[in-house]
């Protein structure tokens, strides 16, 4: 399988904030409050992006504050 065509399944929390915009205060906020999910490997903190996908659809329809 060639490397160009894969896309990662997770990100850590500061690709995520650049990949949504979102500030990292906010985005912890959001962690906190379930309408972002985490999964803890090790020490490391990942954020699964069909997750991110789900809370920029929610956000356009007006579910996440």
């Amino acid at each position: 399988m060639n490397d160009a065509h894969l896309q990662p399944i997770a990100v850590r929390i500061k690709e995520a904030c650049r990949l949504t915009g979102i500030g990292r205060s906010k985005f912890y906020e959001l962690i906190a409050s379930g309408h972002i999910e985490v999964v803890k490997v090790g020490a490391m903190t990942l954020v699964p992006v069909d997750g991110l996908r789900k809370l920029i659809d929610g956000a356009r329809r007006g579910r996440v504050t």
